[in-house]
C-alpha cells in the first residue's frame, strides 16, 4: 500500500475542491470496496476524501410517486427500511444477500454502486495482465479461467461482470441514479445507462465524470416493484458473488396471468442485464404455466455468448428466471 493524504469534506463544494487539488483523489465512505483496492495495489490515490460528514446523503425517504436513498445510506438501514421491505422487496432481499451484516453496517449505497469487478485477474495479488486494472495490458481471461465471466455483452477486451447485487434489482425496477457535479449541475441517469459495457475501453466501468458524485437513487412506487423478488445463485451458501442472479417484479390479472413483468440478469454481464425480449413475450402467460415462462424467455437468450467453461450460465439463468417469477408471482 502507498501513502497517501487523508481529508474529511464538510460538504459537496469541499469534497469537489479536495479531489481538484489532487489528481487521482479517490473519495471514501464506508471503505468496504477502496480499501480492497489500496490493499490489492489496484489504485494508489495522492488524497483520500472522506465524504462521510457530508450533510442530507443519508437519508432514505418514500412517498406515493418513489423511493428515494441517499448515496450515503448504509446498506443494512436501507435492508431494513419498512418501505423498502414492503413496497421493494426485491431491494431488501437483495441487500441481504450482498454481505455479512457487518459489512452491511458500514457500506454505503453510493459505493455499493461504485464497485468494479471480482473478476480473479482484476483482484489478483500479482501482475497479471487485466485490461479493466492496466489498460492495454490484455485480458488474461481470455485464454484462462473464464467460468465466472460474462455471457453477455462481454469484448476481446474484457470479460468480466459486475459484482452488485442492488444494482439488479435498481435495473429490473427502472430506478434512476442522481449525481451532481463540482459546477451544482445535477444528472439524472437510468442505472440501465449508467454501466458501460467494455468494447475497447473496459476501464471505464460507468458515465460518471471525474467531478461527480452519486448524491441519491430514485426508484418509481409501481406494482412491479411491490410484487418484486430477488434470487442469487452462488456456489456456496454464504456471502459469495453471485453466478447467477435474478430480480423479478410483475402485476398478474385476476386469473393468474401476467401482465406485466421487469426482469434483470446479474453475474452474465459487465453491467445488470435486462431481458427485454423477456418482458415483451411474457404479458398473457399463467405464472402457474412453468413450460410457457420457459418458452417465453428463451428469446432473451439468443444473444448470449458463452466462453469455453461458463456455458452453464445459460442454462442456470433461465431457470432461476423461471423460479424468480413463480417466486414473485406466489407460485413457488
Amino acid at each position: 500500500m502507498q501513502p497517501f493524504s487523508y481529508y474529511r469534506a464538510i460538504d459537496l463544494a469541499d469534497a469537489f475542491g479536495a479531489m481538484q487539488r489532487d489528481a487521482g483523489g479517490q473519495v471514501i465512505a464506508g471503505g468496504t470496496e477502496l480499501v480492497n483496492w489500496l490493499k490489492e495495489g489496484i489504485v494508489s490515490p495522492p488524497v483520500i476524501v472522506d465524504i462521510n460528514s457530508l450533510p442530507d446523503l443519508g437519508a432514505v425517504e418514500a412517498n406515493a410517486a418513489e423511493l428515494s436513498i441517499g448515496a450515503l445510506a448504509r446498506m443494512s438501514d436501507v435492508a431494513a427500511h419498512p418501505q423498502v421491505q414492503r413496497n421493494f422487496p426485491a431491494i431488501a432481499e437483495a441487500l441481504h444477500k450482498s454481505a455479512s451484516q457487518q459489512l452491511r453496517n458500514m457500506a454505503s449505497m453510493g459505493g455499493n454502486l461504485m464497485q468494479r469487478t471480482r473478476c480473479p485477474y482484476f483482484r489478483a495479488d500479482v501482475d497479471l495482465a487485466c485490461n479493466k486494472r492496466r489498460p492495454g495490458s490484455g485480458c488474461a481471461a481470455l485464454d484462462g479461467y473464464d467460468r465466472t465471466a460474462a455471457i453477455f455483452g462481454w469484448s476481446e477486451h474484457c470479460v468480466a461482470t459486475h459484482p452488485s447485487d442492488v444494482a439488479v434489482a435498481f435495473a429490473a425496477l427502472d430506478a434512476t441514479v442522481h449525481v451532481r457535479g463540482a459546477t451544482g449541475v445535477e444528472r439524472a441517469i437510468p442505472v440501465t445507462d449508467f454501466y458501460m459495457l467494455p468494447g475497447d475501453a473496459p476501464e471505464h466501468d460507468n458515465v460518471l465524470q471525474r467531478d461527480e458524485l452519486i448524491v441519491r437513487i430514485s426508484v418509481p412506487q409501481s406494482p412491479v416493484a411491490h410484487r418484486s423478488r430477488y434470487l442469487k445463485v452462488r456456489e456456496r451458501t454464504s456471502y459469495e458473488f453471485a453466478l447467477v442472479s435474478v430480480a423479478a417484479g410483475l402485476q398478474l390479472d385476476g386469473d393468474g396471468r401476467i401482465t406485466d413483468v421487469r426482469i434483470a440478469l446479474g453475474g452474465v454481464a459487465h453491467r445488470p442485464w435486462r431481458l427485454a425480449a423477456g418482458e415483451r413475450a411474457l404479458p398473457g402467460t399463467s405464472i402457474t404455466d412453468h413450460a410457457a415462462i420457459r418458452a417465453a424467455i428463451e428469446g432473451a437468450f439468443a444473444d448470449a455468448r458463452p466462453r469455453r467453461q461458463n456455458g452453464f450460465k445459460i442454462e442456470l439463468a433461465k431457470r432461476a428466471v423461471v423460479r424468480a417469477l413463480q417466486v414473485a408471482g406466489g407460485n413457488a
